[in-house]
Parts: structure tokens; sequence; C-alpha cells
């Protein structure tokens, strides 16, 4: 009782001192709550729209694509409608509908604007059935009842200002047809952002599958007292094995498989941001606890003489740990909490709509969010608690606020060196890696091993690499200069925490810039040398090109030639009877001249004939194939094709690795008319001297089509670099977090460094030191100490930036290039964020009475 009493007093008299070292808790636990209850609350957004929108057996075609693919040919799978009464025939069956759906459209305005999502949601056009009313209501309007009618849901009508009357076009394989908006509809539950239309049924099959008389699935419901998988076995056996049959729990469980992998990236990622957080937060807790220790010297040792064992004054600095780990967690989940619907309008205002009516905050969130924020603060705070634990009654004689650990010991130093040695290694190891999968583990090791040594030896660099930085920036500034490099002297151990919290998000940041950068320059470069095409034709979101939008840019005036570029889904055998899945690819004989193949054998332009193809050089290796074989190939959906290897092509660089070609004609005379897959791009070249003109033709060719866009290579190389840059972007925002955090620890340093000079801030003054003159000392040190990690940061992540893109080298990314226009701003914007964290400190330790700084212990 006695420990708790000492360690609430202690903790609420030390509040404001211990006020920064929980917004570090904050931020960290907040980081992590608002992560798991973001991802518990689309989980709950899609497990509710999958629950409402199947029925308790769902029919569909044994090859049906995953609802996240988009058909390759533009048609999805399709059933006959006499299925329909084949299933109501069934016992246990209380009613069966039929139902169209297709993913493979775009639906444009009276203006020719897209009105589908932008932000990865799908369009999605259907046919109206009864079964529509479990998920929706009429809002205004009615049903569609004809060819000439649409019917479009509510948040897509408010967001691009559809009214009924209003005339659509929707863009399909089988053509383009109009139809006005004869009604709206409102989601009974969230609906994350698709555009969905609604057509009545003829008219759904007519123009999305291309004739009437078929359906893309049939949906079947129990009559009262029939279990789903009771339905599920009696429509097996009634209509045949030709069929995918599940239940409304098997939907719904293949649906969250879909979504899985998207969110699992997002949760783990964020996760491990908030981790990086953690880590950063640790090291301000260790400084905080440690820089209390050292002011409190004479009252421990008071207490040592006054008959508390070094257990109790142990456990004291652990219960204020612990306080100070709840009350930061505590805070930290409420602003999880925030943090999360904060995100939801962000995603709002991206095109995937979240509503707060599924919030979703599972008692494992606080759980967890307690559970990390004390633990973590605790074993923070442990090192700093066992120092408490060793002063001795002596020390209460001496003065207080004087570490006795102020310089850095040989063995910590021996230890960082060869840490750092160790994990240089490592990185050097993964550089010159000859295959990705042991290289990337090498490189996780190097920057595991780095990271650490550079942490354990930053107080031996510290006095060498001040000593450098004062000499550039603070030897200007005279006395005052060289009292600030003193003062980040003084203390190496902590200017060397201080400065490391700093030092591992600028690490990150230098990094991923290095990466960035190099993968910008390895495409581009990469471009230069092997595409030959002037002009590139395709979807922002996958979809293949529609034959009416390919036969309008055919028409373009000055073009020299069109080329196609089709995906062929099959399965190849090799002569030893080994079968895999293909990446085949269909183009026109031009191809040879729009990307430049270079082949280890034989000849690209042979594949283009009669029953030829060429292999990858990969694939020819692990397959023991040669020019002149012989490969089976099956086509889906079609039959099965001998294809000569005419060609091998080496598997170097990005564009189309392990590729295999064929000609267009050569897949149309094995696969049916209808199941020939539509382009998924278009290369086109200019005719010589036309190139301006023929850009501007092809861009008016497809104006009519606004899914589709024309890249010149310029174009295309700006957006390369433009999506490595806002990937990069949310990295660094992401990153922010772990900063922040970072300059919470300068300020807590500093201010805490400044309440144990008190009285030696008092005598500077008292002897002349102006008010300015003392702010200005502190605001150096605090540059300094910002510019000593920004300079181990940036170092640090060049080397691990470096090693990861000679490792990415083997994946055809072989130019290195170091954005040092980003680390140099980095660096200058690093002396900023000193100057940030000193304001407050500064501000405090000019308004210090001197008599009472003199006279203080």
């Amino acid at each position: 009782m006695t420990v708790l009493k000492t360690s609430l007093r202690n903790f609420f008299a030390h509040k404001g001192r211990m006020a920064l070292s929980a917004v570090a808790v904050l931020l960290s636990v907040a980081f992590v709550s608002g992560t798991l209850v973001f991802t518990d609350t689309m989980n709950t957004t899609f497990d509710k729209l999958f629950a409402s929108t199947a029925s308790d057996v769902t029919v569909s075609p044994k090859t049906a694509a995953a609802d996240d693919e988009i058909p390759q040919n533009g048609r999805p799978e399709s059933l006959p409608a006499s299925l329909v009464e084949q299933a109501r025939k069934v016992e246990g069956v209380k009613d069966a509908q039929g139902s169209v759906a297709s993913t493979s459209v775009t639906v444009v305005d009276a203006k020719n604007q897209n009105v589908g999502p932008t932000g990865g949601a799908p369009t999605i056009a259907v046919n109206w059935t009864p079964n529509e009313l479990r998920s929706v209501e009429i809002a205004s309007g009615h049903e569609p009842r004809g060819p000439t009618e649409v019917v479009v849901d509510g948040a897509t009508a408010e967001k691009h200002g559809l009214k009924l009357g209003d005339e659509l076009r929707t863009i399909a394989v089988t053509g383009d047809f109009t139809a006005k908006i004869v009604g709206t509809v409102e989601f009974k539950v969230t609906n994350p952002g698709a555009t969905v239309v609604y057509f009545d049924t003829a008219t759904a099959q007519r123009e999305l599958l291309g004739k009437t008389g078929l359906f893309t699935q049939v949906s079947v419901d129990a009559k009262p007292g029939v279990s789903d998988d009771a339905l599920k076995a009696d429509l097996a056996a009634a209509l045949g094995g030709g069929y995918k049959l599940q239940t409304a729990a098997e939907v719904a469980d293949a649906g969250r498989e879909s979504m899985a992998g998207f969110l699992d990236v997002m949760k783990y990622a964020m996760l491990g941001f908030a981790g990086i957080a953690f880590l950063v937060g640790i090291f301000l807790i260790v400084n905080t606890f440690s820089m209390l220790v050292a002011q409190r010297t004479r009252e421990i040792g008071l207490m040592r003489a006054i008959g508390s064992s070094r257990k109790q004054v142990n456990r004291s600095v652990l219960v204020e740990a612990l306080l100070l780990g709840l009350v930061g967690s505590v805070a930290g989940v409420a602003a999880g909490v925030g943090l999360a619907v904060g995100l939801m309008k962000l995603m709002s205002s991206m095109g995937m709509e979240l509503s707060t009516r599924d919030l979703t905050v599972a008692w494992t969130t606080p759980a967890v969010g307690l559970a990390l924020g004390i633990v973590v603060t605790v074993l923070a705070a442990y090192i700093p608690a066992r120092r408490a634990g060793k002063v001795s009654p002596m020390a209460a004689l001496r003065d207080a606020g004087t570490p006795a650990d102020g310089k850095a010991g040989r063995v910590r130093g021996v230890l960082g060196l060869v840490l750092t040695g160790a994990g240089a290694a490592a990185l050097v190891a993964a550089a010159r890696a000859a295959e990705a999968g042991p290289g990337s583990l090498w490189l996780g090791l190097g920057v595991v091993l780095t990271l650490l040594g550079f942490v354990v030896v930053g107080p031996l660099l510290a006095g060498g690499v001040v000593r450098a930085l004062g000499a550039v920036v603070l030897r200007i500034f005279g006395p005052v200069g060289r009292m600030a490099e003193r003062n980040a002297l003084r203390n190496p151990r902590r200017t060397g925490a201080t400065a490391a919290a700093l030092m591992i998000g600028l690490a990150l940041v230098a990094g991923l810039s290095v990466v960035g950068s190099s993968m910008v320059a390895s495409a581009t470069e990469e471009l230069d040398r092997s595409v030959g095409a002037d002009y590139i034709v395709r979807s922002a979101t996958g979809q293949p090109i529609v034959p009416q939008a390919q036969a309008a840019l055919e028409k373009a005036p000055g073009l020299d030639h069109v080329t196609e570029y089709k995906w062929v889904d099959a399965k190849v055998t090799d002569p030893r009877g080994k079968v895999s899945t293909a990446d085949l690819a269909a183009t026109d004989p031009t191809y040879v001249k729009d990307l430049r193949r270079e082949t280890t054998a034989g000849t690209l332009t042979d594949a283009y004939g009669e029953n030829a193809m060429s292999v990858g050089s990969d694939y020819a290796t692990e397959h023991g194939v040669k020019v002149g074989d012989v490969l089976t190939v099956a086509f889906k959906g079609g039959d099965t094709a001998k294809l000569k290897v005419a060609a091998i092509t080496a598997d170097v660089g990005q564009v189309d690795k392990g590729a295999m070609y064929t000609s267009v004609s050569t897949v149309a005379r094995h696969l049916p008319a209808e199941r020939v897959p539509h382009s998924l791009l278009i290369l086109a070249s200019a005719k010589d001297g036309q190139e301006t003109q023929a850009y501007q033709a092809l861009k008016d060719a497809l104006a009519p089509y606004p899914q589709y866009k024309v890249s010149n290579q310029a174009d295309y190389k700006e957006e390369l670099q433009d999506q490595v840059g806002q990937l990069l972007n949310i990295v660094y925002g992401l990153l922010a977090l772990a900063i922040i955090v970072a300059v919470l620890g300068v300020v807590n340093t500093l201010a805490l460094s400044v309440v144990e000079r008190t009285r030696e801030i008092g005598l500077m003054r008292a002897i002349g030191l102006s008010r300015r003159q003392l702010r200005r000392m502190i605001r150096l040190e605090s540059v300094v100490i910002a510019l000593f990690g920004a300079l181990l940061g940036l170092g640090l992540g060049m080397g691990w930036g470096t090693a990861a893109q000679k490792l990415l080298a083997l994946e055809g990314l072989g130019v290195l290039e170091i954005p040092w226009p980003t680390i140099v701003t980095v660096f200058i914007g690093s002396a900023f964020v000193g100057l940030f964290a000193a304001l407050v400190p500064a501000f405090r330790a000019g308004r210090m009475n001197v008599l009472n700084a003199i006279a203080s212990e």
C-alpha cells in the first residue's frame, strides 16, 4: 500500500512531465484500436450485404469466374432459363428466380461522364426480380418495365445529380444501349460503393448476355422446415453435377474470402505502422523515466535511507509506468474509435461507402489496446526502474539530477558495432543474392540488425557526429551555439535515444524513397528499351476493350498499325506430360514491333504462324522445352490444340515476363466466336510525321468511351510515377505517426532537461545570458539532436533501399536511383522539426525567475 501511495503521489506530482509520454501511448494504441475497429466494421458491412442478397441455395455455372474477376470476353458464364422450372419442381423448393448480373459494363450519363465508382468497387448491371427487394427498396419511381427503362441506386443518383427522366447509356460487349431512369432504390444495408443499375429481365438477357433464355445464376428458396444443406442435396440430385451449388452460408463465406486479401493487406499494413509508432514510443518512455529517476536521485536516496528496499523503489517506478500505460491506453482506445470513423469517412470520399451504423467495436479491441499499451509502457520503464532500485542511501547527500551513466559504456559500443556489422553483412548478402526468396530473408535480417545496431551504438556516435554538426551549424552562433553543442553532448545516451526515435521514421522514409525512385527509373528505362508502340489504349479497371470501341479506334486516321493483345485461359501440357496453367497472350504479328522481346532461341515472328507459339525461357528451362517441340494447349471453353514452339523469349525485365505468345487467328480457330477474349489493351503506332495528329485522332475516336484511356509513352511514364508517388505518399502519411511520436520525444527530452538544469539556467541568467540567448541555446540544442537523428536515419534508410533495389533487380528492376532532392529536403526539414519541438521548452525556460531558479534543488 505504501508503494502504491508513493507511486500515485509521484505520478500526479509529475503529471505534466508524463503528459507527452501518455500522448505517445495514446497515439500508438489509437492506431491499433482504430485499425481493428475499421476492419471489423468492413467485415460487418460485407457480411450484412452478403446475408441480405443470398438465397437459401444459389445455382451458378460450374466454370463461373469469381465475383471479383471480369470475364475476358465480357460475358459472364450463363445457365439455360429452363433450369428455373427444373429447380421449382424439386421437393422442398418454395420458389426459384433466374438472375442476370454483369460487371463488364460501363454506364455514362447524358454528358458522357462515367457514373461508376472510382475507388475500385464495380459497376453492376442486373435484372429486376422480387429477390432484389431483400436488399433494396424503391425510393422513387417504379421498377423497370421495358427495354427503355432503368433503375439506379440512390447513392449514385445523388452523387452524379441524376434524376427521374435522365438518360443513361450502358456500354456492354454486345453494344451500347440507352434507357431513361424511371426509379431509384435505397439499400437496406450499406452498399460499399458499387454502382448498381437494374433492367427488366428480357433487356438484361439480350444486352448483357447476347440473347434471351439465359441466366447467370438461379436463386432458390426453401420451404419452411427445410434446411439449406438438405435443399442443396436435393437440388444436386435433381439437376446433376454440371452446376455449382452454394448455400447462403457458403455464398457469404466465398464473398468474405474474396475480400479477405484486400482487408488483410490493409489491416496488417496499418498494424505494422502502429508497431513502428510503439517502437518509437518506447524511446520516449525510456527517456522520460530515465530523466525522472535522475532528477529524483536525492528523493530516492532518502527513501532508501529510511528503510525502502530496492524492490520497493523498483516497484514504485513500475507502478507509475502502469498508471501511465493505463491512462494512455484508455484514451487511446477511445481515440481509436474516432480514428476508425475518420477512416470510414476517408474511404467514403474515395468511393467505398461505409456507414457508421455498422460501426463494430468487438470486446477484443479494447482488450488488445489496453494490453499492448500497458505492457509496452511497463517494459519500456523496466530499465529505468532497475536503475532507480540501485540508487544507494548515500545518494541523498549528493546533488540530484546528475545521472551516473552519462557516457556510453565500452560494452554497449562493442555490442552496437557487432550488431551493425552483422546487419551490414546481411544487407550485402541480400544485395548479392541469386534468388529473391533467400535474399528477402537476408534483407529482413539486415534491416533488423542494423536498426538495433544504430540504436545501441547511437550514444557512441553522438560525440563525433554532434561535434561535426556543431562545427557546421552551431559555431556561427558563437558562445550560445557552443553551449548548445555541449548540452547535447552532456548525456550521449539521452541524446542517442532521443535521436533514435526520429531515426527510425526517417530511415523508413529514405529506404522507401530509394525503392520507389528506383522502381520508376527501372520501369522508365525498360519502356525506353523495349516498347516500340507509340500509344497504349487500356482501361484502368482491367475491363476488356469492347468491340465497338476497338472498331472506332481502328478507323482513326494517321495510324500505321494497330495491335490487339488478348489474355487467354488455357492449360499447357509439356512433352513430358506435365500440365501447368499458361500465361498465354494472343496478339497480332505486329506485336514484335510494338514490344521488342529478346529471344534465346528461334524467331518470335515464327510464333505467329499457323498452330505455332513461343514460351518464356524460365518455362523452357523448367520443362525441358526447346524450339520444335509440340505442346498440348487446352483452351478453356474450346478445344485442345497441338502448338509447335517456334521461339523462346528471354525472361528479363518486367514487361510480359514469362508470357507465351500465339496469334489471334490461332486462338480464334480453337475457341467459339462468342468465347474469344476481347483485347485487354491495344497498342498502336503512327505513320511517320503524323504522331501528333494520330494521338488526337485516337482520343477523339474513344471520346464516347470514357472507361478507356489513350497514353503515349510520355503519358505512361508519368502515370507510373504518379502511381508510385501516390503509394509512397500514403506510406509517408502513415509514417508521420511515428515521426509525430518522435517529435514528442524531443519535446519531452528538452522539457525535462530544462527542469534538470534549472539552477544552471538561473546562474547563466545571473551572469548575463539574456532570455533571447537562452531560448536560442535550447532551440539550437534541439536542432542538432534532430539533425543527428536525421543523419543516422537517412544514411541507414539509403543502405536499406540500396539493398532492396539490388534484390528487386532479380525481378527486372535493375536501375538504382537515389532521390537526392527528397533526401536533402527531409534533412533540412529535420532542422525545422527540431525548431518546432523546442518552442515550448524554450519559452518555459525563458520565463524562469532567476532567483527562484538559483535557489532550486
